[in-house]
């Protein structure tokens, strides 16, 4: 008895997308303009591993972080543990010390491409999507910390979605500070310990910082009576602060203080930055950043200071849909009826692809009604059109598909573009 194979499952895993279409002309733009004003920073590109050794990002993300309890996607390969990327980070601060680039600094990186994390899908959030990601490392002063959050700024901008977002800035302070706080929120909350979620109190111990960032309601409302980080700052902390309001004021970029805004990592300090949105539904950060000084140590590295960010491309265009111009070149078609025209064609159409900077495509036939009709389709500016009678006089008939005009000219590519343009 036999039985049917059973049927393949044909959907995106939950989670995942298809990026087609209009969607992948926003994507292209999101990722070109980053790029393109990352460079006028200074900044340059750097490609690494969609997947590392998973204690790359263990050891960076913290054991109690909910990418590394939850959401990291993590293989055996025979001895070896594999993780795919949840972060750019970790992975350019290893690539920083396995090539020995300490040597070199500064240095300012620009990159971009697929992470990965398990977590519950929603508007602008993926298992699979995509980030571009800024870092700049090398220097301990505020006016690197600046020159980012600007940066990030101007590429909202260039996005159109700058004026729907609010800049909110934090600093976590120095070494001392941090400790200083980090003994207030312990004794705080202990006093609610078995009030707390069960996440919550496995932090209390190990990153009582992270409590802040909790999830859930009820500790939330704990949270909300919780001791302020700014009133444990050090002297250098608040210089440090100050100059970057500073900074930020003078080229006329808006914030605003958010004192719960934290980073709950030991190598995390001074500036804490997101750009957030109401538009997006509950997770509303489309950009963010933070200072990171003592992660490349952490890592077996020199100590080398550092500042960075990242924002997801998905969520990016999702804000910037109806700003973006999307509109695509308008094509030409080539249109040759019967083999002698089309076997003539081919080093027209290669000729004018080569050096016209337009688009062009072929539709050959025997039916000009036909063809014309399924090129329609491109919204194409013009046809050029030849028959047996157009190649033994060497010449192409070109129809101006807005104007419904046309005219003949000789079958050369400089003669066709000068008809056309």
């Amino acid at each position: 008895m036999s039985t049917k194979p059973q049927a393949m499952k044909l959907q995106p895993v939950r989670g995942t997308q298809d990026i087609i279409g209009d969607d992948y002309a926003l994507f292209e733009r999101v990722v070109t303009i980053a790029r393109d004003i990352s460079s006028r920073y200074g900044f340059k590109g750097i490609i690494t591993p969609n997947f590392e050794f998973t204690d790359v990002f263990k050891r960076t993300l913290g054991d109690t972080s909910d990418i590394v309890t939850k959401e990291m996607y993590t293989f055996n390969m025979g001895d070896d543990s594999i993780t795919l990327r949840p972060e750019f980070t970790a992975g350019i601060c290893r690539a920083f010390i396995s090539n020995g680039m300490h040597h070199q600094l500064p240095l300012k990186f620009f990159s971009s491409g697929p992470v990965f994390r398990h977590e519950r899908p929603q508007k602008g959030r993926y298992r699979q999507f995509h980030q571009i990601n800024l870092e700049s490392i090398g220097s301990a002063e505020p006016t690197a910390d600046i020159e980012l959050i600007a940066l990030a700024s101007d590429m909202l901008e260039a996005l159109g979605i700058r004026s729907r977002t609010t800049l909110e800035l934090n600093s976590l302070g120095d070494d001392e500070s941090r400790a200083n706080y980090r003994e207030a929120l312990v004794a705080y909350f202990s006093r609610y310990q078995q009030e707390l979620s069960d996440d919550s109190k496995m932090r209390l111990t190990k990153n009582p910082l992270r409590i802040l960032d909790s999830k859930d309601e009820n500790d939330k409302k704990i949270v909300a009576g919780a001791p302020i980080l700014g009133d444990f700052y050090t002297e250098n902390a608040k210089q440090f602060f100050n100059m970057v309001q500073q900074g930020l004021s003078a080229i006329g970029i808006a914030f605003h203080l958010n004192p719960k805004l934290v980073r709950g990592l030991d190598y995390y300090c001074h500036t804490a930055f997101e750009f957030t949105t109401t538009e997006l539904g509950s997770q509303g950060t489309v950009l963010a950043g933070g200072r990171y000084d003592k992660l490349i140590s952490m890592m077996g590295g020199p100590e080398t200071p550092a500042v960075g960010c990242a924002g997801g491309v998905e969520r990016l265009y999702e804000l910037a849909r109806t700003h973006l111009n999307l509109q695509q070149p308008r094509p030409i078609v080539i249109i040759p009826m019967g083999e002698a025209a089309l076997s003539a064609s081919w080093t027209l159409v290669h000729e004018l692809r080569q050096k016209s900077g337009i688009v062009v495509e072929l539709y050959p036939g025997n039916n000009l009604g036909k063809q014309l009709k399924k090129a329609s389709k491109l919204n194409p500016s013009h046809a050029v059109i030849m028959g047996d009678q157009e190649l033994a006089a060497n010449q192409v008939v070109i129809k101006n598909l807005d104007q419904s005009q046309q005219s003949t000219v000789a079958f050369t590519a400089a003669d066709i573009l000068r008809a056309i343009q």
